[in-house]
């Protein structure tokens, strides 16, 4: 199954000049790649705004869209439960519905895909029925797998921000903010020693980055949200951080003693604490088919922290470099590495890093 995500928002302006906006790009570029995210291809407005007025035309043809006295053209959506829709103005200028119809054609000439994901804010939940209906009007065969992921707002403890206000926080300022934290609590800690200044600094990031995409994740994206970057640094909460150090803890067991593969679980043998993170570690690929199913990340992320959270009381419990026998230690060292790999794995799929030490 082919899947396309777009995150540009409908009606954002970046139809300038690409030689003149280079070094906006290139700022973006810069942003882009510290928070690890990358893109098969750009779509530049100034590159795309004419493609939808072909769509006009046919959809004249199909008697889709009506014009007015004025000569402007509309669609007429009424009996969909919403209300006409202009398509083009009366001097056949587009606007940003006809643009995002050619755009959603150009994008499935590219990739041919069989699900287009539109990851874009609750604001525009009337645009992107209007243009999902549109598209099914036209018979246009993706129209079906147009997809709005709409995600809710996300607030500061002090309230939602605001450009007129001047309370909106820029991505790299943010991110700043995170890994000084990051770089205050591991101090607070004092749990390092032996890094060097270069690993201290990798650390650092991404303990911050962790914080940051884990905390925004772990919420279902279509509810509103406040964001705390304080509180998304917590060692000891429903954190990125947490994970992270869980999965830096068993790497140090690991660094120990390795788990014998040839070693052959017997069920019988099996204390409740080590049956409950058993059963816990084989949901992971419905968890994933889950998450993907209903658009959702957080299921990850709540997922991951439970598995988290259950091996860290396991390991409370029950020893295991100097478990009770050889048979509890391999069993123990091999819950202890697929663990380790399923929150490594978990992790990845929200783009954040694990450390091998913390």
């Amino acid at each position: 199954m082919r899947v396309l995500f777009q995150t540009v928002s409908p009606g954002s302006s970046v139809g300038e000049s690409l030689s003149n906006s280079h070094w906006v790009y290139k700022g973006f570029d810069i942003t882009y790649k510290r928070i690890g995210t990358d893109f098969n291809k750009i779509y530049y407005e100034s590159a795309t705004y004419l493609l939808g007025k072909k769509f006009v035309e046919d959809g004249l043809r199909k008697n889709v869209f009506f014009k007015k006295e004025d000569g402007s053209t509309w669609i007429d959506l009424t009996s969909e439960g919403l209300d006409e829709k202009l398509v083009l103005r009366k001097d056949g200028t587009s606007v940003y519905i006809t643009q995002d119809l050619g755009l959603a054609d150009e994008k499935y000439k590219d990739f041919h895909y069989d699900q287009s994901i539109y990851i874009i804010g609750d604001e525009q939940n009337y645009h992107m029925k209007v243009l999902k209906l549109i598209l099914q009007k036209l018979e246009k065969p993706y129209a079906d797998g147009i997809y709005h992921l709409s995600y809710g707002m996300v607030d500061l403890p002090t309230g939602r921000m605001k450009s007129r206000e001047g309370t909106v926080v820029d991505a790299d300022d943010l991110i700043d903010e995170m890994v000084s934290i990051a770089t205050r609590h591991t101090e607070d800690l004092g749990k390092v020693a032996g890094f060097t200044e270069p690993e201290l600094n990798e650390l650092h990031e991404t303990i911050g980055l962790g914080a940051l995409k884990f905390f925004l994740l772990r919420v279902d994206p279509k509810k509103r949200m406040v964001f705390n970057p304080e509180e998304s640094i917590d060692f000891h909460g429903f954190t990125g951080p947490f994970v992270q150090y869980t999965h830096a803890r068993i790497k140090s067991i690991l660094r120990k003693e390795k788990a014998d593969p040839a070693y052959i679980l017997q069920s019988h043998e099996l204390l409740p604490g080590e049956r409950e993170l058993i059963i816990l570690l084989e949901q992971f690929p419905s968890i994933l088919e889950q998450a993907a199913d209903e658009h959702n990340p957080s299921v990850i992320a709540i997922y991951i922290f439970t598995v988290a959270k259950t091996y860290n009381t396991f390991y409370a419990e029950h020893s295991v470099i100097n478990a009770e026998s050889g048979n509890k230690k391999q069993l123990r060292l091999q819950l202890s590495e697929m663990t380790s790999n399923i929150i490594s794995s978990a992790m990845h799929f929200l783009g954040i890093k694990v450390p091998e030490r913390m």
